[in-house]
């Protein structure tokens, strides 16, 4: 009741969706509901969605992902097959109630707070592999000097993996990448993104998501010079023209390792946010098989 009284008074829920297959588009329409809001980090969070289908192999990460919502914390398992043991599941295609429900319930932790990784250092003192630098402790490279791809000064390069559950990437999408800062100096595709169906193509939604990582809202998109806002080259001002003209886009994307490298950080998210999901997908499969 207290919950309920809060919304009332116009208080919103903050929600941390992780987007599983054909998820993309339940989720897109909650932005429209009133009393949720969706936030970029768990760390945000009061309720932890899972929506649509999440394989058991992501059992791991989705822990990971909860025991990054501050106490109390609730799931929710939209169209989602729960793969722990707590939280509410919603087969149909109102999780409002759920998520209410969740909203006033405290999970404990899925996994013990410790690292996932062992102290992995190399050293006399596991400060790193050569002097203060190198090694991988608690299973993360630290980062090593490279000539910078731009103009060659050596700047710290540090490799990671990001993904299946970023919010700036596309769902499911998981890349290997060494960055200078914020530049991308290679990618590789480690996963493809998950399958959405013809419901995540869809104009608006693909022009939502484009104008939300840009933080625009789409009612002032065209007032505020949205298309004016992206990089040039590349394509994206074409897509976004075409999606909020309520178009198609056809394109097929060049292969992510081609493309992602001397790209910034805020390009690549909004390159790969300019494809379908479909095309993007497809792209990626055609990689993994070659």
């Amino acid at each position: 009741m207290r919950l309920l009284s809060a919304l009332s008074r116009g208080a919103e829920i903050p929600i941390f969706p992780v987007v599983g297959a054909r998820g993309l588009a339940l989720v897109e329409a909650l932005r429209r509901l009133p009393g949720l809001q969706l936030v970029a980090s768990p760390r945000h969070a009061r309720v932890l969605l899972v929506a649509g289908a999440v394989e058991a192999s992501q059992k791991r990460m989705l822990e990971r992902l909860h025991a990054q919502l501050p106490s109390p914390r609730g799931t929710v398992w939209w169209q989602a097959e729960r793969l722990f043991a707590r939280g509410e599941q919603v087969a149909g295609d109102d999780p409002l109630p759920a998520i209410c429900k969740a909203a006033m319930a405290d999970d404990p932790d899925q996994r013990p707070d410790v690292p996932p990784h062992p102290w992995q250092g190399i050293g006399p003192h596991g400060q790193g592999g050569q002097g203060m630098m190198g090694g991988t402790p608690y299973g993360r490279p630290m980062a090593m000097t490279a000539d910078d791809i731009r103009d060659g000064l050596a700047l710290d390069a540090y490799k990671a993996r990001f993904g299946p559950f970023l919010p700036m990437l596309p769902p499911g999408l998981v890349l290997d990448m060494t960055l200078q800062g914020d530049v991308i100096t290679s990618a590789e595709v480690a996963s493809a993104p998950f399958h959405q169906g013809p419901e995540g193509d869809a104009p608006t939604l693909c022009a939502a998501r484009m104008l939300q990582l840009m933080g625009i809202t789409p009612r002032a998109a065209r007032a505020r010079g949205a298309l004016i806002a992206l990089p040039k080259g590349l394509g994206m001002r074409r897509r976004l023209a075409a999606w909020l003209r309520c178009g198609e886009v056809s394109e097929t994307p060049e292969p992510l390792p081609d493309v992602l490298p001397g790209l910034e950080w805020a390009e690549a998210v909004l390159w790969l946010a300019s494809y379908p999901p479909s095309r993007l997908r497809a792209a990626c499969m055609e990689k993994a098989a070659a």
